[in-house]
């Protein structure tokens, strides 16, 4: 009985650490453009900064400024791939670097070129790449490679997706917190595990839905913070380690796909493409994933998925 009761009381205190999480995790990611000190995120955690940093670095796997430097550095390498307009500069100042030079060197040590060279290289502006030459003066066999690949992938959408711009009205959800892609199937356990007694997946209007808050592009797999989540009603109320968030509404591209499983990476490549062909750009929002059934019932195990990206307008 001592030690049940012990194990009872450890998995109560991992929840309340886990649902804290959740709430420090939002409140880093809409504040990474101001001062951010231990002391004000473990007040946001209502833990003191010696408890708080030990429990972050423990759930996190890293230490809390190491995390916020890095949120950053991402935070402005994807400024760098969707917002052509906005001044390297500018970057260094809205991301609290003291300088130009300081934000240069840290996104150099991280990325492993400068922000300039990181904004031409990206692979979503390859229409505005120069073709590198070789010494003997001929096209770059790599740069033909990648050329190829686009096209194809431009080809492959056109041949299994449906694509169109939609309005997309205001979702409520409920999520669990994955960190790393390969925690996305336990996260989506235990939402489950919350949700089935609930009586939430017997209801129509339920939806399977996937949050990605980072891009594979600029953050690293085993760190990406990916949202297990499903629609509920506005009613519903965090429990555990289950959270709450609002996907506001606003203009998506939608792609209605019907793929097998290692077939997603194609399909967001060749969708965020398909948004740079056709002029629209990125808004400050997460891309994010609508499941219409359980790929393991369809005959070909294959997902009947929408993917959406919100754009400015």
């Amino acid at each position: 009985m001592v030690i049940l009761a012990l194990m009872t009381t450890i998995q109560r205190i991992t929840v309340e650490y886990q649902r804290r999480m959740n709430t420090v995790l939002q409140y880093i990611e809409t504040h990474l453009d101001e001062p951010l000190s231990l002391e004000m995120v473990a007040e946001v955690a209502m833990y003191s900064p010696y408890h708080f940093h030990r429990v972050f670095r423990t759930l996190m796997n890293e230490p809390l400024n190491e995390y916020i430097n890095r949120r950053r550095l991402e935070k402005a390498a994807a400024d760098l791939m969707h917002r052509n307009e906005i001044l390297i500069t500018d970057l260094a100042l809205r991301y609290g670097f003291s300088s130009n030079s300081a934000f240069t060197r840290a996104f150099k040590k991280f990325y492993g070129v400068s922000p300039s060279i990181f904004r031409v290289q990206l692979p979503t502006k390859y229409s505005k790449i120069r073709i590198p030459k070789s010494k003997n003066g001929q096209p770059d066999f790599l740069f033909e490679k990648y050329l190829w690949s686009i096209t194809n992938l431009k080809n492959w959408i056109d041949m299994n997706a449906q694509i169109m711009i939609t309005q997309m009205p205001e979702m409520e959800l409920a999520y669990v917190t994955a960190i790393g892609h390969t925690q996305v199937a336990e996260a989506y356990t235990t939402l489950l595990q919350w949700a089935t007694p609930k009586g939430f997946m017997t209801l129509p209007t339920t939806k399977m839905v996937t949050v990605y808050h980072d891009s594979f592009k600029v953050t690293h797999p085993d760190k990406v913070r990916i949202s297990a989540a499903m629609t509920v009603a506005k009613e519903v109320k965090e429990e555990g380690v289950t959270g709450r968030m609002q996907l506001r509404a606003g203009t998506c591209i939608k792609g209605s796909f019907e793929i097998t499983l290692p077939e997603f990476e194609k399909a967001w490549s060749s969708l965020f493409i398909w948004m740079n062909e056709q002029g629209y750009k990125k808004a400050d929002q997460h891309p994010f994933e609508i499941y219409h059934n359980d790929y393991r019932t369809h005959p070909e195990q294959k997902c009947v998925v929408d993917l959406y990206i919100p754009v400015a307008v």
